[in-house]
């Protein structure tokens, strides 16, 4: 089974995440900031980590990058909403900066579940994401 950190200072995005994940056979693990994420990323066994951008104490940017540091190979998707022109330049940033994909809220549960599938590329997986 695999594992996901959700990194969002928002409760309701966590929980959303967290209940579309969990329907699709994934331990969800959840953190509030960047400081709170790079420390359940070093405890944990992650298979991918959906990161916001926006965050107080330490960003998205920031969290993207020391995880690239710590876990080259680490799977990860980058969300923001923090306003459609501002996020849309973040995310790109987020991309360069290391994230396999970027998606701006809100975001379908199609686009989620492409992200997912093409971070986690088990073939057995696949078919349970919708």
């Amino acid at each position: 089974m695999p594992t996901v950190l959700v990194i969002d200072d928002e409760d309701m995005v966590r929980l959303v995440l967290r209940q579309f994940l969990e329907r699709q056979d994934m331990e969800v693990i959840e953190a509030q900031d960047g400081d709170e994420g790079l420390r359940l990323c070093r405890a944990h066994r992650i298979d991918l980590v959906i990161c916001d951008l926006i965050m107080p104490r330490a960003d998205g940017i920031g969290t993207i990058m020391h995880i690239r540091r710590i876990a080259p190979k680490m799977k990860i998707i980058a969300i923001s909403g923090g306003g459609r022109s501002h996020a849309m330049e973040l995310l790109k940033v987020a991309e360069e900066m290391g994230a396999d994909h970027a998606l701006g809220k809100p975001f379908t549960r199609d686009q989620l579940t492409a992200a997912v599938a093409a971070c986690l590329p088990n073939p057995t997986l696949a078919p349970r994401l919708r």
